[in-house]
């Protein structure tokens, strides 16, 4: 489907404001019909409903639009009266009458449909026949393979991934000029989620029971629980070794999650009944968002695609719809299953946002299971009201997917154990909490809005977790949709509570203290403690937002197709078609990023030769996550990490090795198992280690080496 063909048939009914839920009727059946074609783009893509003609019958959005059946070329063009050939009557029959001898010279003479002598009881041919119209052509296998190939690359769902990827790449640029040298906003916890990628495709191609043990934090246990793995990405890090690769592994995956995130939400709001633009501002709105620009070093949050595609092939498999309702003949088991595993996908992500949508799905099956029970076994009783099949799949995929979730909690209670001090607080929630003035305010990397909101977020305690704007266009488009829209208004009311349940949730403690929103959450939910950015429930209200304003888009590309019905010919102009596409371009001009891309340090030559475990010095949260990304070449085991907390292992560490190297410390790492201890020189200035390298280790059993620009002591 062309984008001329989406604008002149996107948004479903013409003049519909989505209230009421009546479909429209095929108005033609042949080939060519544009009431049809217009029709088929309400439903579902590649699905028909009993009230239109199949794609091949009718108009529609697939690629057979505008053809009918293939099967019929031979039954239009073959004589159906009565007098018509039958097979055979070409040909002499041997051994029919008293002349069967001489059968084949009487056939010369007289021609094969020679009337003196009709064969086996046969009528004469149509003399007429051969100015018939040629019967249509037989094609052949690779002929066959050709068409098929061609109706796939036009499909809705191949040109989608097409744009999303293309976009995916414009809208993230300049992350794939350098991929190999640079990475998006700080070299810190991208540096962090870079090692996680590359240990978890490392140790599950070496020693699968290690997992959890990883090589950084030593000697502490269970250490790759310290933040969200990004455990969805394990194969990708299977492939390549060392800090390069890890680099360009990050920022291939970082542009890729962002070509997700855009389909994900395109085929939700297609799914829930919108058309092609509205569910394409939907899409971009969700993955570009200007509060998400913030969030370009944080992988584990911008790998938010899973989301919405997840919901949409759950509400798909279960025939639902937000525009059409419940359609038992739509349900399929197939898209179950699929949504369910996609769930439990990106719950392996990471928990910082997938908790929330574990806890989002648990909510919507159990409210789906008392609304479906009350209405079809008290109120209007059913022999099989859901279907065993489906339900079985419910069954089956719900149970993968909280097993997919205990699996991976049980490393994140062992920390929550061995260290209390990762707990987090309520007046840690307070110091992350945004005030409603963040909703308002763009971070620093929005290319439209940065400089100006610069006076803006200097009021923010913490703006880096506190600009939560997610477009001013977006929020125009959102309230247009409660006024003009397809979706019905009670819908519309729901989607509105959403968005303000979901603001006042990412506003943590600012919203009333948090007594009746988040406070409840953190203390009765489990695992909801582990959450520090109230502010990422911002995702939520994005969504939600979005789903808003393709609903209005929609019917407004209806009403630009009732207009372009007036015209003669009827097809809309440059501006009609320009009208439709406005709201899209605004909303991908307001997520132009201006996000910086620091080269990443080079790897010591150190990395590569010294063994561990070891210690490298100076040691900070932001310092070590760079050592963590240099030690993907070996792997060996390394006192120095960064995560969400300090454990007071390597607290105590630093803390010692400030006169390193002296008795105290020495002893200490010794204990601990350290075998060699790297100080970077050109890491030292402004550090409390400036001056270690210039203390004498005489007495101490130390040895001391130089390598490259790094000072070895070996223990």
């Amino acid at each position: 489907m062309t984008t001329d063909q989406s604008d002149a048939t996107d948004g479903g009914r013409a003049g519909s404001t989505g209230n009421d839920d009546t479909r429209l009727p095929a108005a033609a059946t042949g080939t060519g019909s544009s009431a049809a074609a217009r029709a088929t783009d309400d439903s579902a893509p590649g699905e028909t409903t009993k009230d239109q003609p199949a794609a091949g019958q009718a108009g529609g959005d697939g690629p057979a639009a505008g053809r009918t059946g293939e099967g019929d070329g031979a039954d239009r063009n073959a004589p159906t009266a009565k007098g018509g050939p039958t097979p055979g009557a070409d040909k002499p029959t041997p051994g029919a009458g008293a002349d069967a001898g001489d059968g084949a010279g009487k056939a010369g003479r007289e021609g094969p449909a020679g009337s003196d002598a009709p064969t086996g009881g046969t009528e004469k041919a149509d003399p007429w026949s051969a100015f018939g119209p040629a019967p249509d052509r037989v094609l052949t296998r690779p002929r066959r393979a050709v068409r098929a190939v061609g109706r796939f690359l036009v499909h809705e769902w191949t040109l989608a991934v097409v744009a999303a990827l293309a976009l995916a790449v414009l809208l993230t640029w300049p992350t794939l000029r350098y991929p190999l040298y640079t990475l998006p906003q700080d070299y810190w916890d991208p540096s962090l989620q870079s090692w996680q990628m590359a240990w978890s495709g490392h140790i599950l191609l070496t020693d699968p029971a290690q997992l959890w043990q990883s090589n950084t934090f030593f000697p502490e246990k269970w250490s790759f629980a310290f933040s969200d793995t990004l455990l969805g990405y394990a194969p990708a890090g299977m492939i390549g070794t060392g800090p390069e690769a890890a680099v360009l592994r990050y920022n291939i995956i970082f542009v890729l999650a962002h070509a997700l995130a855009t389909f994900g939400a395109y085929v939700l709001a297609r799914q829930l009944g919108a058309g092609r633009i509205g569910a394409a501002v939907a899409g971009v709105s969700y993955a570009y968002a200007p509060w998400l620009l913030a969030q370009a070093g944080h992988l584990h949050i911008v790998s938010n695609g899973g989301i919405p595609l997840a919901m949409a092939m759950l509400a798909r498999g279960h025939g639902w719809s937000l525009r059409y309702g419940y359609r038992p003949g739509r349900r399929h088991e197939g898209w179950a299953y699929a949504g369910w595993m996609v769930a439990a996908w990106q719950l392996s992500l990471g928990f910082g946002i997938g908790l929330p949508f574990a806890y989002l799905l648990a909510g919507i099956v159990l409210v789906s299971a008392v609304v479906w029970f009350t209405r079809r076994w008290l109120v209007r009783p059913a022999k099989r009201p859901f279907g065993s099949r489906l339900l079985l799949a419910d069954l089956i995929g719900g149970a993968l997917f909280a097993a997919v979730g205990a699996l991976l909690a049980v490393p994140y209670f062992q920390v929550a154990e061995l260290h209390p001090n990762a707990a987090r607080t309520i007046g840690d929630i307070a110091i992350y909490s945004p005030p409603a003035s963040g909703f308002f305010t763009a971070p620093a990397e929005s290319r439209i809005w940065g400089d100006l909101h610069e006076g803006a977020r200097a009021t923010l305690p913490w703006h880096p977790e506190m600009t939560l704007l997610p477009g001013f266009v977006l929020y125009a488009l959102a309230a247009g949709g409660l006024f003009f829209s397809v979706w019905r208004l009670r819908h519309r009311l729901l989607l509105l509570a959403g968005v303000l349940v979901t603001m006042a949730l990412a506003m943590g403690t600012r919203f009333f203290d948090g007594t009746f929103t988040y406070v409840p959450l953190f203390e009765h939910l489990p695992g909801w403690n582990g959450l520090r950015t109230p502010g990422r429930m911002m995702l939520w209200t994005t969504l939600l937002l979005g789903l808003l304003a393709a609903g209005a888009v929609t019917a407004f590309a209806a009403r630009v197709r009732e207009l372009a019905a007036e015209r003669v010919p009827p097809w809309p102009g440059p501006w009609l078609r320009l009208a439709t596409l406005l709201p899209l371009l605004l909303v991908i001009v307001e997520g132009l990023n201006a996000t910086p891309h620091p080269v990443v340090p080079v790897q010591p030559a150190a990395m590569r030769t010294v063994d561990g475990p070891m210690l490298v010095l100076p040691s900070s949260q932001n310092l070590d996550q760079p050592v963590m990304l240099w030690s993907t070449s070996r792997f060996q085991d390394l006192v120095n990490g960064g995560s969400g907390f300090t454990p007071d292992t390597l607290a105590r560490v630093r803390e010692l090795t400030l006169g390193f190297p002296d008795q105290p410390s020495v002893d200490y790492l010794r204990i601990l198992g350290v075998r060699n201890v790297v100080i970077l020189r050109g890491q030292l200035a402004g550090t409390p280690w400036e001056r270690i390298v210039d203390n004498p280790v005489d007495g101490l059993g130390v040895t001391r080496e130089e390598v490259g620009d790094a000072v070895v002591y070996h223990l």
